[in-house]
């Protein structure tokens, strides 16, 4: 007889069981066994909003050896995910078995490696029933979301829409920023640049003019530009004041869930869904050469900036060794994530073993996982060193009532940066100035008039939208990829390059939303429902409360706007073309079908001509030398083949490019995007490059 622990994931069994030894069998029930049944809304809302729950078709087996083994075990652990929807998970599985609650049979890991599986097993508790009520309070009242208002959309926009809590708010910020940008009118301006070399020095540096006569210098027009070139015309440029000094940059905090998200999308490029689940096969655990299974980085979903004590000073061993004393803070740096609605229950996401380099572990990794223990490493390790001290110079120039101002730095010590420094949109420039003493006579090299357009809001990408989740506070680390998707998926919103911006499905839907279901979309109020959501974990509320409080208001505005809509029905506009039909020379529009965006003919019913929607690539198919078409498959997956399908059967996920094998003369294709590689795909050839 030995004891059961029955996991989420399969990949976990390996690394547990070997921690734990023969005395334990490790099983995983593999995501959830119950939930609502697909078939109706299984919600008693009469009777306290009771869930009907069903086992999930697929699972019986599982579900049956589960039961077998608990019965012959002395005692059963249940160890999924350290969150709301582990908690969940081992709370029907408990109520599956047949278990009592205040049994104290369940079990969390942080980290899945020898510390932190020991750790969860010293410390079994009941399975918290706060934490149980908040996920069913969520899954509740997306169900009643998705089954009442979806429905409705189907009668007054397109048959087939689903409506959900989360995802039209986010719907909504993506269409109210593309109307933002539509309703911008760029506003003029000029600014006047000048460059200079110093007396003594070649190196050329460059200062904007800031005022004139004392005043600040604010050009709309040519016209008041050319002035001021002309007042400076044959001027002397002279240095009127120098001032030096120090500045210290301190390190971003250690990850957490969205700021994993923001750095892996600007830095490798990452979509969310790709950057989670590798994270999730980091936490879960890889066989590394010469140490074993073991997870390499603690649970990756969580708003937490908390480090344990052992990390720090794991950390603090491995910096002093590697790099020196010197790269040490004074005292070990704390991190706290602001806002009240953050959790603090997990850790932020760091290394389990901050000794191991990303470079020892790269022969036991795929490039994906490298790439990502490497970033999640750098920055924790970065996280608790020194700070990065910059020299600093501003000088002021002075020519005929006009100031010009410039500034540089140059590093002192690197500190932190040896190892990592965060990308930002607007970060400086290490723009060393030569000498400069007051006083000092310039040589004007140019001085130029430039004219500027005020730029509008930019298009959300993934980064900057998840961004805007954390601070509007209207998802959960958990949610973040998840909803992404689905917005996406449903086609309200479409990839523009990195950008996201609304289909003409996303505007119509977000509209009709605005206009009769103002809550839904509502950035405040779905920010409070997720505060509620908090508070029932916290024990704070009661999750019937909750759900009563919006269901009330809820069924009011869906009657209303079934009599405000009664007998109207919302078009959505198909999206124009250059393109003629071939069958009766009629113009072809972009329409929305099951499997995602076709050419259709205007004069439909008819002319029934339909066609799919390709579009060329750079570079030829290396098996016959045609074009190479961009095409999708039934679920909007994107993949590149040759025109001459089905007589060729060339076809790839690499992108092709305008590059050509230096070995071949054939195309190179990208894997991996910017920090890939490219590849020839010529038989034979077998060339690669790496492109970071």
């Amino acid at each position: 007889m030995s004891d059961l622990i029955i996991l989420e994931s399969p990949s976990k069994i390996h690394t547990v069981q070997s921690t734990l030894g023969s005395g334990y069998k490790v099983v995983a029930c593999v995501g959830h066994v119950r939930d609502l049944p697909k078939s109706k809304l299984a919600v008693d809302i009469e009777h306290g909003f009771t869930p009907t729950y069903v086992d999930i078709a697929g699972k019986e087996k599982i579900i049956e050896d589960i039961r077998k083994l608990a019965k012959k075990s002395n005692h059963v652990y249940f160890a999924t995910d350290p969150d709301r929807e582990g908690e969940a998970i081992s709370w029907h599985l408990a109520t599956i078995l047949g278990f009592d609650m205040s049994e104290k049979n369940r079990v969390t890991f942080n980290e899945i490696t020898k510390t932190g599986v020991e750790a969860g097993m010293k410390s079994p508790r009941t399975i918290d029933m706060n934490i149980v009520n908040a996920q069913q309070a969520r899954r509740i009242l997306d169900r009643i979301v998705g089954y009442k208002l979806s429905p409705f959309l189907w009668k007054k926009v397109r048959r087939g829409l689903s409506a959900g809590r989360v995802q039209s708010a986010a719907v909504r910020m993506i269409v109210d920023r593309e109307q933002e940008i539509r309703a911008f009118v760029p506003v003029e301006y000029w600014t006047v640049e000048a460059k200079f070399n110093a007396s003594e020095s070649r190196k050329a540096f460059t200062a904007k003019l800031s005022t004139v006569d004392g005043k600040k210098a604010e050009l709309k027009t040519k016209e008041e530009t050319d002035a001021v070139l002309a007042r400076l015309d044959g001027a002397d440029f002279t240095v009127s004041s120098v001032k030096k000094g120090t500045r210290m940059r301190s390190p971003a905090a250690p990850f957490s869930t969205p700021t994993l998200l923001q750095d892996a999308a600007q830095r490798l490029g990452w979509q969310s869904r790709r950057t989670m689940s590798v994270a999730q096969e980091l936490y879960e655990g890889v066989d590394i050469e010469g140490i074993g299974a073991m997870g390499l980085i603690t649970y990756m979903r969580t708003d937490s900036l908390r480090i344990s004590d052992e990390a720090k000073q794991a950390a603090k061993t491995f910096i002093e060794s590697a790099y020196g004393p010197q790269y040490l803070p004074k005292t070990p740096r704390n991190y706290r994530a602001g806002g009240s609605n953050v959790q603090d229950a997990h850790e932020a996401i760091r290394p389990t073993m901050p000794d191991l380099r990303p470079e020892t572990a790269r022969p036991s990794l795929t490039n994906d996982q490298y790439k990502l223990y490497k970033l999640i490493w750098s920055r924790f390790l970065a996280s608790q060193m020194a700070d990065c001290e910059l020299n600093t110079t501003a000088a002021a120039i002075s020519a005929n009532g006009c100031v010009f101002r410039t500034s540089g730095f140059s590093v002192k010590f690197d500190g932190f940066t040896v190892l990592y420094e965060e990308q930002n949109d607007d970060a400086e420039e290490n723009n060393a100035l030569p000498p400069l003493e007051k006083g000092d006579i310039l040589k004007l090299k140019s001085l130029d008039g430039l004219q500027h357009f005020t730029q509008p809001p930019a298009r959300y990408t993934e980064a900057t939208l998840i961004k805007a989740f954390k601070e509007y506070g209207i998802a959960r680390p958990s949610t973040y990829a998840s909803t992404i998707t689905t917005i996406i998926s449903r086609s309200y919103v479409e990839r523009d390059g990195r950008q996201l911006k609304p289909t003409a499905l996303g505007e119509v839907t977000t509209e009709l939303m605005k206009d009769h279901f103002k809550d839904i979309v509502d950035l405040g109020f779905t920010a409070e429902m997720e505060d509620d959501l908090d508070k029932i974990e916290l024990g704070q509320k009661e999750w019937t409360d909750v759900l009563s409080g919006f269901y009330g208001g809820f069924e009011k505005t869906l009657k209303q706007a079934e009599t405000d809509m009664e007998g109207k029905r919302v078009k959505v506009p198909d999206e124009a073309t250059n393109e003629v039909c071939e069958l009766c020379g009629r113009p072809m529009v972009i329409k929305l079908g099951k499997y995602g965006k076709f050419l259709a003919c205007t004069g439909f019913p008819e002319c029934r001509n339909t066609k799919r929607i390709v579009q060329e690539t750079p570079g030829k198919c290396p098996i016959c030398g045609k074009r190479i078409l961009q095409k999708k498959t039934k679920t909007a997956k994107k993949y590149f083949g040759c025109e001459d399908n089905p007589n060729c059967k060339f076809m790839t996920w690499d992108t092709p490019t305008s590059e050509i094998c230096p070995n071949c003369g054939s195309t190179l294709f990208n894997k991996g995007g910017a920090h890939g590689k490219l590849l020839c795909h010529k038989d034979g050839c077998g060339y690669e490059k790496e492109l970071s």
